[in-house]
């Protein structure tokens, strides 16, 4: 298809899977193509990839379905931990009960991969049945009810305090809950979203809304009031991680103000707003961490998506998937779609250690205007294979070019080790698929290259791929 193919990984890399969608026969991870991924989507998995040198996680699974609370203990059991936070993660292959019904647990942990560190991530498709139990005793919260309001207080807000108490009020009301349909469960999967346009249109993650998008299952959008709208998938985008919903009863609502992905700097604060753990209408604050941060998510072919993502450390949980990540003027920067945690365990999973990321807006938005045109999603391809396993950091080493592809008619050959794309320095496979996915189609990109020990540099101008997702 003439698409990048990243080389398959041998069989100690693979992460182990847990909490993974019911199936008929056993799941099996094929090598991504990951500039030319199959036209069909299947629906995440989970992985884990330990973080060297730190503790097991929490065991607040990154995957949906709703169940009760118990009233909160008198103190918190040795160790520091909470009920459901905190303590070992289950055995291989154990299922957590929740005290009212049975939820399936969808999407789950992802890898980040950066320069020198492997990282469990989780994409927040939704929170964890079973983190809190009891959850009818919480109708008022995990449905999405809580209004937001005022509390008068003597103290005053000055500075950044200020800026984050202007924001939430602003985007609040722009803010909804997802609740999806998989097998007869309403609300398997929970994510977040936000308004796009002022005809009704929401925008989220791709893994919130696949599982019912592939099943015709039902879908609904919480507003900031409580009131539940009913919603369908326009188009959606596997590669980007994107989905866009038609919910024609949020037309009365107010679309959220969008910012440029060129004018963000490391370090200036951002907002994070969604429903972490089925908590409607939650914010949490901290500041940008890391510009163009490569992160890979998903375990297969039909389900990777390179992200040149926002890195940040404010608080993002299960259940902010699709959420925005806003600056302190009040303009969406990003969609919250993954997390690292600290741990590895078959079973354990956490919450936020303050490593988040989000889709920049700017690609949230080329994405979103191709899906309300066509209903689905292009991305640019190169044609060319590139091995995702070295870990020499030197660079992507490319495997194969095909024949009449992109690559080869700008002089791309096989054992050639590209270092930059653009203006972005690549030191692995992954960069590399990253760094020419933050492209678009059509466009003319430079690639440095190093070849039989001499540097050069060549020009590609990238094809297009439609994905055709159901």
């Amino acid at each position: 298809m003439g698409g990048v193919t990243p080389e398959p990984r041998d069989d100690q890399s693979k992460p182990t899977s847990r909490w993974a969608p019911p199936s008929e026969t056993p799941a099996e991870r094929p090598s991504p193509d990951a500039f030319a991924p199959d036209a069909a989507d299947d629906g995440p998995d989970t992985t884990e990839i330990p973080l060297p040198g730190m503790p097991s996680p929490a065991a607040a699974p990154a995957a949906a379905g709703q169940a009760a609370v118990p009233p909160p203990p008198a103190a918190p059991p040795p160790g520091g931990s909470l009920p459901g936070f905190g303590g070992p993660p289950p055995p291989p292959g154990a299922t957590l009960e929740p005290q009212t019904k049975q939820r399936r647990r969808v999407p789950g942990p992802i890898w980040a991969l950066a320069a020198a560190v492997a990282f469990l991530l989780g994409v927040l498709g939704g929170y964890a049945g079973g983190v809190l139990e009891d959850q009818d005793d919480m109708s008022s919260i995990a449905g999405g009810g809580l209004e937001p309001g005022s509390i008068e207080t003597d103290a005053p807000l000055e500075g950044e305090d200020a800026s984050i108490v202007k924001v939430a009020s602003t985007l609040l009301p722009s803010t909804v809950q997802i609740f999806a349909e998989y097998q007869g469960v309403e609300d398997a999967a929970t994510g977040s979203g936000f308004v796009f346009d002022k005809v009704g249109h929401v925008v989220t993650n791709n893994h919130v809304v696949a599982d019912a998008a592939k099943a015709k299952g039902s879908i609904e959008v919480v507003d900031h009031k409580g009131r539940r709208h009913k919603a369908k998938v326009i188009g959606r985008s596997a590669v980007y991680d994107l989905a866009v919903l038609d919910v024609p009863a949020v037309k009365e609502l107010d679309p959220a103000s969008l910012g440029n992905t060129s004018r963000l700097r490391i370090g200036e604060g951002v907002v994070a707003i969604g429903s972490p753990l089925g908590l409607s209408s939650t914010v949490t604050s901290g500041i940008i961490s890391a510009l163009q941060r490569p992160v890979s998510t998903g375990q297969t072919e039909d389900d990777t998506s390179y992200i040149n993502a926002v890195q940040t450390d404010a608080a993002i949980n299960p259940g902010n998937s699709g959420g925005p990540l806003v600056n302190l003027a009040g303009q969406v920067i990003g969609v919250n779609s993954a997390i690292a945690t600290a741990g590895g365990g078959e079973g354990g999973e956490g919450g936020s250690i303050g490593v988040g990321f989000a889709i920049p807006i700017d690609q949230v938005k080329v994405t979103a205007a191709q899906i309300l045109k066509t209903g689905k999603a292009t991305y640019p391809i190169v044609g060319a294979s590139v091995d995702v396993q070295a870990k020499d950091h030197n660079g992507a080493l490319i495997s194969v070019v095909e024949s009449g592809s992109p690559a080869a008619a700008g002089g791309l050959e096989d054992g050639d080790r590209v270092t930059k794309v653009g203006d972005v320095p690549v030191t692995d496979g992954i960069g590399m698929i990253v760094a020419i996915r933050a492209h678009q189609p059509g466009e003319t990109v430079e690639f440095s290259v190093e070849r039989n020990g001499s540097r050069q540099e060549i020009k590609i101008k990238l094809d297009s791929q439609t994905e055709n997702l159901a």
